[in-house]
């Protein structure tokens, strides 16, 4: 009864999140009220209500984990643009031609997901295309594209996804391996959508950007260049800090954004109130989607509530235990993770199968990083990237259903193939 009602409720609050502009209502209400309501109606029904408490603490405190790290992510992205710091990224970018943009684009994205994640890279990068495009109709395809870059690259790097974490730190797979066997896979899971979008986007020249409103004439070029070059490396000291600390990834996300504050403060320090006004992370902090991160939120806590009820566990034991063929099943999994959020179902894996079946560097493994990795690309709210790309850019879900989804999806199978025929 209780995983029946559940489930309706977060399929409403799916649709509810998928028609947002049929309905003329922000998708982060909807997502709100599903994950209130789910854990009110779990809680409610079960027998064991501090057991029921303790779960909704553990699940809000990784997902509150989450949430600060984009919050800092978006806020130092913010503030690079604001000191018109993406500009020497822009220059290096010559080329309007749509074709050969996109290629760039997507090239610069799938290798800076592998040494950034997912997330943070799309982040950048669709800031990146805010200053290379004016029409926002425009920007749309570049954004899908670099979402199923970003997740094709984080796929191949241990730091690159939050699941491929997940499996390393598990032991369930080693760096160097899942590096050298998921590199040429994810390039295909790339490529093959590249190929299609060249050829479905009209050739011609891109609309660019008005120029009148940028800060050049407030911001020195040493002040440019050093805030880009230290956000850039704090972005990238992410990883590396979590490596050598395990620590949560947000806590040197808050750290970066510390110490960026800091610098700012100081660069700034012999401006007026007024003129370093616009250039503070306070006016970063106003520029950034509240409402994307309540999203995040509400989504978050809608599948934290799936998962402590067990429902996520049945889906995953059921397709493990009908599907008689391992690469089917993985396939289906990564498919399942374009609907619902991809860490609870690896976990449920892992709790499934232990090493002793399936030892470290295995095939199910990697396929299962590789799976997960990249199958959230073909919905749009079926992986952090996507879900940061719509925010920022306020794509509609059947816009990139009509348009993306299914490059995403012949992406991920021939990605997917390939990886299959080399191991």
């Amino acid at each position: 009864m209780v995983g029946i009602l559940l489930t309706i409720i977060f399929i409403t609050g799916y649709l509810a999140i998928v028609m947002e502009h049929k309905i003329r209502m922000n998708k982060a209400a909807p997502a709100l009220v599903a994950g209130s309501l789910t854990w009110t109606i779990f809680i409610l029904f079960s027998a064991e209500k501090e057991k029921v408490t303790e779960a909704i603490g553990t699940h809000m405190t990784d997902i509150s984990g989450i949430l600060f790290f984009l919050i800092g992510a978006m806020t130092i992205v913010e503030l690079i643009d604001l000191h018109d710091g993406f500009d020497i990224i822009t220059r290096i970018i010559r080329t309007r031609n749509k074709r050969v943009m996109l290629w760039i684009i997507s090239l610069i994205t799938f290798f800076l997901s592998a040494l950034l994640d997912n997330l943070t890279t799309t982040i950048v990068m669709v800031s990146i295309i805010r200053k290379l495009i004016h029409e926002e109709r425009d920007r749309w395809p570049f954004a899908g594209i670099i979402i199923i870059a970003a997740n094709a690259g984080g796929a191949w790097s241990p730091m690159g996804d939050v699941t491929t974490t997940m499996l390393w730190i598990g032991n369930q797979i080693t760096a160097f391996s899942i590096i050298l066997k998921l590199i040429v896979p994810s390039l295909v899971c790339l490529f093959v959508p590249m190929i299609f979008a060249t050829f479905m986007i009209k050739p011609g020249l891109v609309s660019q950007v008005n120029k009148s409103n940028s800060r050049s004439n407030d911001i020195s070029p040493f002040e440019k260049n050093l805030v880009f070059f230290t956000g850039m490396f704090a972005l990238f000291s992410v990883p590396l800090f979590k490596s050598l600390t395990h620590l949560p990834p947000f806590m040197a996300m808050l750290l970066a954004l510390g110490l960026m504050w800091g610098l700012t403060e100081i660069v700034h320090r012999n401006k007026h109130e007024k003129e370093k006004g616009p250039f503070s992370v306070v006016q970063a902090l106003r520029r950034i989607d509240s409402s994307t991160i309540l999203f995040f939120l509400g989504i978050l806590s809608c599948i934290s509530a799936l998962q402590s009820s067990g429902i996520l566990d049945n889906w995953a034991k059921y397709l493990m235990t009908n599907l008689s063929n391992q690469s089917i099943t993985i396939l289906a999994i990564g498919l399942l993770s374009a609907i619902v959020d991809n860490v609870p179902l690896v976990a449920a894996v892992q709790g499934m199968y232990p090493l002793s079946l399936y030892p470290t560097d295995h095939f199910f493994w990697e396929f299962l990083a590789y799976a997960t990795g990249t199958g959230g690309s073909i919905l749009i709210i079926g992986s952090a990237a996507g879900v940061a790309a719509m925010g920022m850019e306020r794509i509609t879900f059947f816009w990139f259903l009509k348009r993306i989804s299914l490059l995403a999806l012949s992406g991920y199978l021939a990605g997917a193939f390939t990886y299959i025929l080399m191991f």
